[in-house]
């Protein structure tokens, strides 16, 4: 039964959900705030990391599972968005190890390198005590991303509207108990989504994924959403020539090197990427100072005097970007009533899009959710 969805934020997440669940025949309007392209959330610019390797095996499935969706919405949009580079993973030899172990289980190909091997493949990278390549890794670019994904969703009858803002989303589903179950089984419960032009929209079913608003947005909305914070980081780009050759790399904290959080970098048109995880301020999205924190800048300036021989003598350029982050770094994706909940990505969710995507099309076709990602989970899963 193909149902009327509206989709609540026009990003990477909410993209993504418009375009598979057009695939699947639902009628599917996007209403996003900002024009197309724009700055303001956490989906824009040039370069994410993709990688299988992560230490938690459900996180290294879900990448599996989007890899082919890339490559698939590629094909669809006309438009490359995937690079695959390879990627090193380096530093403590726990969490080194960790990786390969779950890398192997998945079947797929890592091979351990010294850090002698790894400067010899790439002289630009130090690598720290020992070190992980694995080949099924690179980069998505993310404007492109986006822009495919919408295109993508278009060309399945999706209708995408930009500069339109959402003020409130009311359930307006039935309340006999065994009426919501009956309806759950076949898809959307009925929800009203007004803007800030006084349409009120109706729609069987809501998808909101907007990013860094959550917080504020969602509460009034669905319960047992867990706390996030909303920081701006402030990764640096080194325009150095040959940059779209490197691989992806993270840097594992607690060997040679002692930075909660750890370091991740890539190559990408603009340079070679580099940033901490989540260590920057807490914000708020309408209101957030972007000039660059020149302390957190020099920080990766001497990172990269130590460890990216590569960059030497170059002078990085500093851009800011949002990060939603849940007290376990764990996704939301969950649903409750008419309306489906993707928020609190936490840094690391851009490469799986098109894998959440399909986990919202479940959710709003009334297939349950992951409990790993659940509204209302009980404890940290990690």
């Amino acid at each position: 039964m193909a149902l009327r969805v509206l989709v609540v934020g026009g990003g990477l997440m909410g993209a993504a959900a418009a375009w598979r669940l057009s695939v699947r025949g639902h009628q599917v309007t996007v209403l996003e705030r900002f024009g197309p392209g724009h700055d303001r959330g956490s989906s824009y610019g040039t370069s994410r990391i993709f990688r299988l390797a992560y230490a938690e095996p459900s996180y290294t499935e879900l990448a599996l599972r989007a890899l082919p969706l890339w490559r698939r919405l590629e094909e669809e949009s006309g438009q490359s968005v995937l690079t695959l580079t390879g990627a090193v993973d380096h530093g403590l030899p726990e969490a080194v190890d960790r990786l390969a172990d779950v890398l192997a289980g998945a079947g797929r190909s890592a091979r351990r390198l010294s850090p002698g091997e790894v400067a010899d493949r790439w002289p630009g990278l130090r690598a720290d005590t020992t070190a992980l390549y694995h080949p099924d890794a690179g980069r998505v670019h993310a404007d492109d991303a986006v822009a495919a994904l919408l295109k993508a969703a278009g060309q399945r009858g999706a209708e995408v509207r930009h500069g339109v803002r959402v003020t409130e989303i009311r359930d307006t589903a039935r309340t006999r108990e065994t009426e919501i179950r009956d309806t759950a089984r076949t898809g959307g419960v009925g929800a009203t989504v007004v803007t800030d032009a006084d349409e009120a929209l109706t729609a069987d079913a809501v998808v909101v994924a907007v990013g860094g608003w959550a917080p504020g947005f969602l509460p009034d909305l669905v319960s047992g959403l867990p706390p996030m914070r909303v920081t701006q980081e402030q990764p640096v780009h080194f325009p150095v020539p040959g940059a779209l050759e490197w691989p992806s790399f993270i840097h594992h904290p607690g060997a040679g090197w002692h930075v909660p959080g750890g370091l991740y970098g890539l190559g990408s048109v603009d340079g070679v990427k580099i940033g901490l995880h989540g260590v920057g301020p807490v914000v708020d999205p309408d209101h957030r100072d972007r000039t660059p924190d020149a302390a957190a800048v020099e920080r990766l300036r001497a990172y990269a005097e130590e460890w990216l021989p590569g960059v030497a003598g170059t002078e990085p350029t500093p851009l800011t970007c949002l990060y939603t982050t849940t007290p376990d770094e764990d996704f939301v994706i969950d649903r409750q009533g008419p309306v489906t909940v993707l928020a609190g990505f936490s840094g690391h969710g851009f490469k799986f899009g098109p894998a959440i995507g399909e986990l919202a099309a479940d959710l709003v076709e009334g297939r349950p959710g992951t409990g790993r990602f659940a509204l209302g989970r009980s404890a940290p899963a990690r």
